[in-house]
Formats: C-alpha cells, structure tokens, sequence
C-alpha cells in the first residue's frame, strides 16, 4: 500500500505501520514491523481483552463490583467509573461522567489478578498474547500504559479483533458498543467531547471533532492512541484495521499527520 509511506514525512526517529483486514491478512506495511515501540495507552485494548476473556472463562462479571462504591468493571473498562485520571481517587458517582482514568485499568489489572490467583502480566500473557503468537510484546508494569510491541504483532491482535477466535463475537461487539451513551468528556489531547462515546477498553469514533482518526473514518471506528505517538483504529464497515507506532511522543505532529494519513489509507481500500 502506498499509503503506507507517508510515514516517511512524519518527523519521527523511527515509524512502522500496516493495514489487516477483516479476514486477517495484510495488506500491507511499511518500517521495521519487528522494531518494539512503548504502546502507552494502546496498552488498555489489550488489557480489556484480556478483561474480556476472564469475563467468558467465568472468573470475573462485567457487572460486579469494582473500582470505587457503586463501580463495576464495565464502568472502568468505559472509563465511567469515577476514578481521576492517575489517581485512586473517586472524581464522580460512577456512570455519570468519562473520566479517561489510567487508575481505572490498573484497578481493573488488580481485580482480576486477584479473581484469577494470576498476576494481571501473566494473565494478559496466558490469555491473549501467547494464543495470538504476539511474542514480541510485553506488559511490565500498569495495565494502562506500560505495554511494549511491535507493528507485526499489534496486527494480528486486529485480525483477532475483526474475526474473533479468543471471545465470541458477540463479546467483541459489546466492546465496540457505547456505554453510558451521551457522556460528554475530555479526549486527551484533544479537548472536551459530547459525547466521548467508549466502548468496553475502545473509544468510538462517532462524531467527535476534532479526532486523531480520518475525515472519512466511519462513525462505527473504534480502537485507541497513545501519548508515546501509537495508534490503533479498526473500521468495520472499511473492514480493516491499522496499526502506526513511533518513538516520539504525541502532540501537534500527529494531530496533523495522523488524519490525512487514515484518509490516504482508506482512499486506497476503497480504490
């Protein structure tokens, strides 16, 4: 994919990124794919899935609770659950805001290590990474940030996502589904949003503007981005996903590059 190159005009040291689709091939990439970038907050898909996959085997509800009084895993999950951003530290009632909350998934990684009797690293690991073959990719530390990865094995985390073989499809599309629909929040970096609509560990594209996704980017693109400048969107109905990391830091760079790239990229599908 041509696309692709565009990567080469980012002012970045370093930059890899492929296109999968639904039926979990490649269609293309560009960079050092093998090259392990820090996820940052691309990190939380992973966790959720795993949240997910302990969620079928019967170890944890999505209604229990967790969190906060009155929170549940769903809410920290969908960010609703009240927690300040990186603090253990209860903002709102829970469901009543989106509080985009780091302490939310490191309070979700501890629920369920202590539901599984299995530290939240080696349960992500036993549970998603080891089934997929992303052997290339680490959790040490919090599970909302602290994920290392590379391009060639976030891609086959977005096969798994569009054609689901670890969860039952019908647990993907709750993911991608909004909680709590019509909750106005902060998307970080690029201010308040209403609605900030979230899914189960995924934002939903919806209408937000201005958005790192592209112009043409459905309503229905979900997936996530991190502040260390990664990103991970899924389109169904372009019925393909991409993966972009790099090792400089999110800020008006990607804010600029990053939509004109989604567009050149799905122009291309479509073509």
């Amino acid at each position: 994919m041509q696309s692709l190159a565009m990567i080469e005009n980012w002012p970045v040291p370093t930059a890899a990124a492929a296109v999968v689709r639904a039926d979990g091939t490649v269609a293309g990439s560009y960079g050092p794919t093998d090259h392990r970038f820090p996820l940052a907050s691309v990190t939380k898909p992973l966790a959720a899935y795993a949240a997910l996959v302990a969620y079928e085997e019967g170890a944890i509800e999505l209604d229990e609770p967790a969190g906060p009084e009155g929170a549940t895993v769903r809410h920290l999950l969908a960010h609703t659950s009240g927690l300040a951003f990186d603090e253990h530290r209860a903002m709102a009632a829970p469901g009543t805001r989106r509080l985009y909350s780091n302490a939310g998934f490191e309070v979700l990684g501890d629920h369920i290590a202590k539901a599984t009797d299995i530290p939240f690293a080696d349960y992500l690991h036993q549970a998603v990474l080891e089934p997929l073959g992303m052997t290339s990719t680490t959790l040490d530390g919090s599970p909302a940030k602290d994920g290392v990865s590379t391009v060639d094995d976030l891609a086959r985390f977005a096969a798994e996502v569009q054609a689901p073989r670890l969860l039952d499809a019908r647990t993907v599309l709750e993911a991608m589904t909004v909680v709590d629909p019509g909750l106005s929040g902060v998307l970080p970096g690029y201010g308040n949003q209403k609605p900030n609509d979230w899914g189960l560990g995924f934002e939903i594209r919806d209408s937000k503007s201005p958005h790192w996704t592209g112009a043409s980017s459905s309503p229905r693109t979900f997936g996530h981005f991190g502040q260390s400048g990664t990103f991970l969107w899924i389109d169904p109905d372009a019925r393909a996903a991409c993966v972009a990391l790099t090792d400089r830091d999110f800020g008006p760079w990607a804010i600029e590059a990053w939509p004109a790239f989604t567009d050149a990229v799905l122009a291309e599908l479509r073509g």
